[in-house]
């Protein structure tokens, strides 16, 4: 199923600023905010839409290659933006944009999670990861699915993830009481003033572990592997970046995982250049070809196509073949082939042949004379040149 587009969920214009972004998403989600739909699946759906919209058009990045590719700048294939965005991921990402809204802690679900009455226990998140996928052309106009091993943190099997000894429990944090943050009161000129900050003893988490699983330390992730399948859409260009949602390090004890960056290299083609969608080719012909006309076979992305020369063809002369070049990205069409046709000369001749060629320059149809087009060429230069 195709996402809708992101600016009409959020009901606002392409050119609409980072304010008026930020608080059409905000009217969104408090709208279909789960605690004023409690059970509404619809409503929680487009609570999570408006989340994911948001997520791409606030980032500059993502919102540049959105606005270029569209769905598939951002996501891992055709026709899918790549985000899968839980609750959690939600809450932990644009809490604050609610401030106290829903209780000062976001309705507990949020980078901060917890009770009602003010408890801010933050929630881990892994980094993002970015690798490199090299591409050929062939490649690129069909799309394909790779599979590449990504080195990076993955949650520890001893411990699940937790961090804790088997057996092991978390207690509350004695310094912040479980909130997950300090409060300290300061006397100035002005009177007194209150400042919070991240618990210096759990890290904002409001919990510490009795016993640390030996295997992580406490951290809940160790270093290892995953073999990860990429889709890779039709039409991608070199330097185009793809987003796989939570494909990146795993998070501390539990935590968010972050995504997985994917960077477009194209591989160089030895019969190809390519100009955005369209595909470049140097055809060489004889002059005998060029000046009597023939029929010349010429490869395509996807195989072979013959071509007609027709008799009198002047050298840098360009055909084109439509729809014989690489597809958009977002399906509006396909590019051409065009192909530069180039007339060879031939660098040794034997005796017989250069006697041949004398003769045939002495031909009036063999010496070369300026067309209407080349006259008003040197005509412009002339009148360029003098002024």
């Amino acid at each position: 199923m195709s996402k809708r587009d992101y600016y009409e969920i959020l009901g606002v214009n392409k050119s609409a600023s980072d304010t008026e972004i930020k608080k059409a998403y905000r009217q969104m989600a408090l709208k279909y905010h789960p605690d004023k739909n409690p059970g509404d699946k619809e409503a929680e759906e487009k609570f999570k839409e408006a989340a994911e919209a948001y997520e791409v058009l606030r980032d500059p990045n993502k919102r540049s290659r959105y606005d270029q590719y569209g769905h598939a700048g951002i996501g891992g294939a055709a026709g899918t933006s790549g985000f899968s965005m839980s609750m959690d991921d939600i809450f932990s990402q644009f809490g604050d944009i609610f401030g106290d809204a829903f209780g000062g802690a976001f309705g507990g679900f949020g980078g901060f999670s917890g009770s009602r009455g003010g408890r801010r226990r933050r929630v881990n998140r892994g980094s993002n990861l970015r690798v490199k996928v090299k591409l050929t052309l062939e490649e690129i106009a069909k799309g394909v699915e790779k599979k590449i091993k990504v080195n990076k943190y993955v949650h520890c099997n001893t411990c699940n993830g937790t961090g804790a000894k088997g057996g092991s429990s978390y207690s509350t944090c004695s310094t912040c009481h479980g909130t997950g943050q300090v409060t300290r009161v300061a006397n100035t000129f002005l009177g007194q003033m209150q400042t919070s900050s991240t618990c210096p003893t759990c890290g904002g988490e409001g919990q510490i572990i009795e016993h640390k699983c030996p295997a992580c330390t406490g951290d809940g992730i160790v270093k290892g592997e995953e073999i990860i399948s990429i889709k890779i859409p039709a039409g991608v260009e070199e330097g185009m970046q793809l987003s796989m949602s939570g494909k990146g390090n795993a998070g501390a004890r539990g935590g968010v995982p972050g995504d997985l960056i994917i960077l477009i290299e194209e591989i160089e083609h030895e019969q190809f250049e390519r100009d955005g969608f369209n595909l470049l080719h140097d055809a060489f012909i004889s002059f005998t070809d060029a000046a009597l006309g023939t029929s010349l076979d010429v490869p395509t992305i996807d195989g072979k196509a013959r071509i007609k020369i027709a008799p009198g063809t002047q050298a840098g002369k360009v055909l084109r073949l439509k729809g014989k070049g690489l597809p958009s990205v977002n399906s509006y069409g396909t590019g051409d082939l065009l192909i530069n046709l180039n007339v060879w000369t031939p660098k040794n001749l034997s005796k017989e042949e250069k006697e041949i060629l004398e003769k045939l320059g002495k031909s009036p149809n063999f010496i070369p004379s300026p067309t209407s087009r080349d006259r008003s060429f040197f005509s412009r230069m002339k009148e360029y040149f003098t002024h």
